[in-house]
């Protein structure tokens, strides 16, 4: 058990927790998964898990309110072994587990490791919430947002912490952008101006590339992690 973590809310850029575990050695890269209902969240970890499991030895916790639905769905789909899959069940709106009070999803990633480490990277998928989600610089090094074209081509230009702070903004389903009347030329660019700068990704995990651009992206973080 962990639960000797406390939470103060951080300015933007703070630095996250300690990068070292009590024996000295290096921690996993922790990186966070958030955004809306159906977004594509936990397919998005499914298909970087497939990416990355021959390469990385990975785990991964998910949040749900009051259920194991994403976890179970990953276990079913046998994306990693079933050690490496941990649940956490918020009782809560789903961002009070990633950013107000973080012990359990601490307290998870601490037992991953502990259990099946050492670990190059734990992904923290968070409960589908809105555009304000975020996660606490105590719990993750970075933060992935997702959103998609079904959601409709304006939510880059709505903004929302979710969409202008992570770290990496992914926009998935771009296949489905013909049926839904998506712009992905405005939401490009849109994105662009919300974000300052900060990466994009376009992703549909039915394509050619799949979840290419946001596995890479996750490789050069864990790349400058380690250096």
């Amino acid at each position: 058990m962990h639960l000797d973590h406390t939470h103060h809310a951080e300015a933007p850029g703070a630095v996250s927790a300690d990068a070292h575990r009590p024996d000295g050695t290096r921690r996993a890269l922790r990186i966070g998964l958030g955004g809306p209902v159906g977004s594509g969240k936990t397919a998005t970890v499914a298909a970087l898990c497939r990416e990355l499991r021959d390469q990385l030895s990975l785990a991964v916790v998910t949040n749900d309110i009051y259920t194991r639905e994403d976890a179970e769905f990953l276990l079913r789909h046998a994306v990693l072994p079933p050690e490496r899959i941990q649940a956490v069940e918020t009782g809560a709106c789903p961002h009070t587990a990633i950013r107000d009070d973080i012990s359990a999803n601490l307290e998870a990633v601490e037992d991953l490791e502990d259990a099946v480490g050492p670990l190059d990277l734990i992904l923290v998928e968070s409960g589908g919430d809105n555009l304000t989600a975020t996660f606490s610089k105590g719990l993750v090094d970075a933060q992935i947002f997702v959103i998609d074209v079904a959601g409709g081509d304006d939510i880059p230009r709505k903004g929302g912490p979710g969409v202008t702070t992570a770290d990496l903004l992914v926009i998935n389903k771009t296949d489905l952008a013909p049926y839904v009347g998506s712009d992905l030329q405005r939401m490009a660019r849109d994105a662009e101006e919300q974000r300052g700068g900060l990466p994009v990704a376009f992703t549909s995990l039915t394509g050619d590339q799949g979840v290419r651009p946001v596995a890479d992206w996750v490789r050069a973080r864990l790349a400058a992690w380690v250096a």
